[in-house]
């Protein structure tokens, strides 16, 4: 099994093939969970969740080359691929809050140039998956030799019409947030400057955490629903 950014491209690909139309969900919660892994490995960095996002989109898109279903469930199927890819970005972000709250809560400032770029880069993750996705759509359509512009296209005036997961959990997160930052600092809640650094230090770290501990919460909530 050959691993590319964490994502076992090939087993995508051949599900992907020799999904019928009816397989839709089945696609969403494989394409979720290997996005989801996959961000688990590594720092949740805009860079490393591009890199994953653009490993299962070219996946899914070399797969979706070599179905013989028709263009529109082609297209159906690579939806459920956005939307897996989308869930799995939407748990990032709110790992990203988890973790930013946790900060704010104990006092350091959002002010703090690490945790202004945290933010900035919560307010870019919408636009990030559908720019990543498309660029890398684009080139695995192109390298097959069967261009998915076609059902891609549909997939994305859809999901821009309606909006996205991630875009909503993103908004929402700012804002919650920045007020109860400044509800912090009316409480006159101030961290020193050494125990703050050292904080702001570990804060990729503590995302990681937060991200693979929402996981395994998930995974033991369906066990008990089992």
């Amino acid at each position: 099994m050959i691993l590319k950014n964490g994502i076992d491209q090939v087993a995508l690909i051949n599900k992907f093939t020799e999904a019928s139309a009816k397989q839709g969900e089945s696609i969403r919660k494989t394409v979720h969970e290997a996005t989801l892994k996959a961000l688990q490995g590594r720092e949740l960095t805009l860079a490393n969740i591009r890199q994953v996002l653009g490993s299962v989109t070219k996946a899914a898109s070399a797969g979706a080359a070599g179905s013989s279903l028709p263009a529109p469930d082609v297209e159906n199927l690579l939806g459920k691929v956005f939307a897996g890819m989308d869930g799995a970005l939407e748990q990032a972000v709110l790992a990203n809050q988890r973790a930013l709250q946790q900060l704010v809560d104990q006092g350091v400032s959002l002010r703090e140039t690490q945790l202004k770029k945290a933010l900035a880069d919560i307010e870019k993750m919408e636009d990030a998956l559908f720019a990543t996705v498309r660029k890398a759509a684009t080139a695995a359509g192109a390298a097959a030799g069967a261009p998915l512009e076609g059902p891609w296209a549909g997939v994305f005036k859809a999901a821009q019409g309606k909006g996205t997961d991630t875009g909503a959990q993103a908004t929402a997160t700012v804002e919650r947030l920045m007020e109860d930052a400044q509800k912090s600092m009316r409480d006159g809640r101030a961290m020193g400057l050494r125990a703050s650094q050292a904080l702001i230090d570990s804060y990729s770290t503590l995302v990681s955490g937060v991200l693979i501990g929402m996981s395994e919460a998930l995974k033991q909530g369906g066990a008990a629903k089992r």
